[in-house]
């Protein structure tokens, strides 16, 4: 099997496929259409797909078989529950039968997926974590979490409440990190019992730039953290995070952060991705900030990259439009793949999906006109 790249989007889950030419293709919309958050794989035929909605309720739906065939878990209620539920034409029309759904109206979507050695995980909207030890086709809540003290003080970012960056060590399943927005990064190392809140200043000196409510106060970085990534460390619990103000970097498992925004055209932007085997090579996609419009500084896109941990970095722009272009990607449109010789993907929400395979350098649109792209992430 060659490259493949699985996209979600807010109509359905999309496979790109590469073939023996270099050239991709497309299959899709996959999982009925529904609004797809994230979708993620193992490599062997497995695929998990979470989304949801206001009107479906939340779920995820997964594979065995590559895409070729799906069922959904279905974990909440949403409107088409109510109103199939008083007008038995309109549940006869969509071929709807009433469930008892474990978690009710709890919550509204699935917004990140992630498969670790603990199990199959699953963030939602408003924040809270779920595990899965059957693959997927059950679900029970992560308690800690949502026991966690500081619990009513996390605010809604602009997309709402939501759990939206899960990673975990390969080497020990009972240690994860989540990222929230906006709560910030917590962490446990006993398997979700209890929680720490993981966002202390290395430097509180270095923060001048941010001048924002979500920006670093109180010795601490910004609680709207953007999207969470661990480095491929043996020697350590390295992270990496993209927040609502700068780019920054742990070398102690979140315990304290360093500033690594200076040398970047601006302080917002949405998605970080790291090398798979060397953890001091990082991209980000910075955008033109917050209240601005979020698209590329000065309408020209550049994914930006750094090999020594963000202490520097450069401008990657080959391929990419350098004149009206005012896309945006999202915070979980943007991955490495396994390779031996490892390319990068982006995703935007006017539905392009760029590849690079010589690290940044140069940049190829490998699918167009898809719907507007939540996430992507690659085999």
């Amino acid at each position: 099997m060659g490259r493949q790249v699985l996209v979600g989007t807010t109509k359905g889950a999309f496979i790109l496929s590469q073939s023996t030419d270099g050239a991709f293709s497309v299959s899709g919309p996959h999982c009925g259409g529904w609004p797809i958050n994230h979708v993620i794989g193992d490599g062997a035929g497995r695929i998990w797909a979470g989304g949801g909605g206001d009107w479906f309720g939340a779920g995820v739906w997964r594979s065995s078989d590559n895409g070729a065939s799906w069922t959904l878990t279905r974990l909440s209620s949403g409107q088409m529950d109510a109103w199939a539920e008083n007008d038995p034409a309109f549940a006869e029309m969509i071929g709807w039968e009433k469930q008892d759904l474990l978690f009710g109206q709890d919550f509204v979507q699935i917004w990140s997926l992630h498969l670790g050695a603990g199990g199959l995980y699953a963030g939602t909207k408003p924040a809270d974590l779920l595990a899965s030890h059957d693959n997927g086709v059950t679900f029970s809540r992560v308690e800690g979490l949502g026991a966690h003290p500081s619990r009513d003080t996390w605010q809604p970012g602009a997309a709402g409440l939501i759990l939206h960056s899960i990673v975990s060590d390969p080497h020990d399943p009972k240690k994860l990190w989540v990222g929230i927005s906006a709560a910030g990064v917590l962490a446990t190392e006993d398997g979700g019992e209890t929680w720490e809140r993981r966002n202390r200043l290395s430097n509180v000196d270095s923060c001048a730039h941010h001048h924002h409510p979500a920006g670093p106060s109180g010795g601490e970085t910004g609680h709207c953290v953007h999207n969470l990534v661990r480095a491929p460390d043996p020697a350590s619990d390295l992270l990496y995070q993209q927040n609502h103000h700068g780019v920054w970097r742990s070398p102690d498992g979140g315990r304290s952060w360093e500033d690594r925004t200076a040398g970047l055209p601006s302080t917002f932007g949405f998605p970080i991705a790291v090398h798979p085997r060397d953890p001091q090579k990082i991209w980000v996609l910075p955008l033109n900030g917050d209240m601005e419009g979020r698209f590329p500084p000065e309408a020209r896109a550049a994914v930006w990259h750094s090999a020594d941990g963000g202490a520097t970095w450069r401008d990657q722009r080959n391929g990419l439009p350098q004149s009206w272009c005012f896309f945006t990607v999202l915070r979980q449109a943007m991955a490495t793949d396994q390779a031996e010789a490892p390319a990068l993907y982006f995703g935007t929400n006017s539905g392009s999906v760029f590849a690079s395979f010589d690290e940044g350098a140069s940049w190829h649109e490998i699918a167009r006109h898809l719907p507007a792209i939540q996430s992507v992430e690659a085999l």
